[in-house]
């Protein structure tokens, strides 16, 4: 799946200290731009609505299903990316994307999309059908990083995703105490996640091509669009392919594990 065109590289000494301290890494050109046009060809089949006329653009916001198309995939395999996980999580530790899944397509508007606040992407109980009690845990069940992929240009009024940035390391802390149950979605947004407010801003803007990939307890937002064209973005999980651990005999601890662990 990987693209020939992009040489097989590492995740350099101070990006992962960056990924350990603030919890993301971005990678320009984690992929090429001619995937995400593809991609976007295929979202905009699906969405009703004209790419050459604003006039049809009526929501602030339209969420697209799982995307299992070659486009998606490939862009989620490219060699660059496998390295960034290999050095993020750990050689062997996790699964290839087979797709994309969900879209949320913002379009500019002076609505409130009602989906911006600030929150962590759970990963496991997804057998409640209120996604409020969906669980996250200290071991990060489900869930190597979280990523963030920009299948569009994405400048500062373009809807970018609000990042605190080392905001991981407090919900670690809010996790520790709940072990193996985890806390659910609503337990850690009872306090409207004010553990982290306190934390720097930052916005993931790019070029299309460019993936975000961020320790999986890393508290985000969306944003109204106030730009003028579309914003093309998801962000599917990396799975792991066994649990993570804060407690290896070899001390072979991934960033993601030593993230925790230096948060506790």
């Amino acid at each position: 799946m990987a693209h020939p065109e992009f040489d097989a590289r590492v995740v350099d000494a101070a990006q992962i200290a960056h990924f350990v301290e603030r919890g993301f890494v971005r990678l320009d050109h984690a992929f090429p731009p001619a995937l995400a046009g593809e991609a976007r060809a295929i979202l905009w089949r699906d969405l009703g609505c004209d790419p050459d006329d604003p006039a049809s653009w009526t929501k602030p916001v339209i969420r697209l299903g799982m995307y299992t198309d070659a486009p998606f995939v490939a862009a989620a395999n490219t060699s660059l990316l496998h390295g960034a996980f290999d050095q993020l999580v750990g050689a062997g530790r996790w699964l290839p994307c087979r797709a994309m899944g969900t879209f949320p397509v913002r379009f500019p508007s002076p609505e409130d999309p009602g989906d911006a606040g600030w929150h962590v992407d759970v990963s496991f109980g997804f057998d409640d059908p209120d996604f409020m009690n969906w669980r996250v845990n200290i071991n990060s069940k489900g869930r190597a990083l979280l990523m963030l992929f920009l299948f569009s240009d994405v400048g500062e009024n373009d809807a970018p995703t609000r990042i605190r940035a080392g905001s991981h390391r407090d919900i670690a802390r809010q996790l520790a105490p709940a072990a193996e149950a985890g806390l659910s979605l609503g337990e850690l947004a009872s306090d409207g996640f004010a553990g982290s407010a306190g934390r720097e801003e930052v916005l993931a803007t790019g070029k299309a091509g460019t993936v975000y990939l961020c320790h999986p307890f890393l508290v985000h937002s969306a944003q109204p669009h106030r730009g003028t064209m579309p914003r093309f973005m998801a962000q599917p999980p990396l799975l792991p392919r066994g649990p993570l651990s804060l407690d290896r005999p070899d001390g072979a601890y991934s960033p993601v594990e030593a993230a925790i662990r230096l948060a506790l």
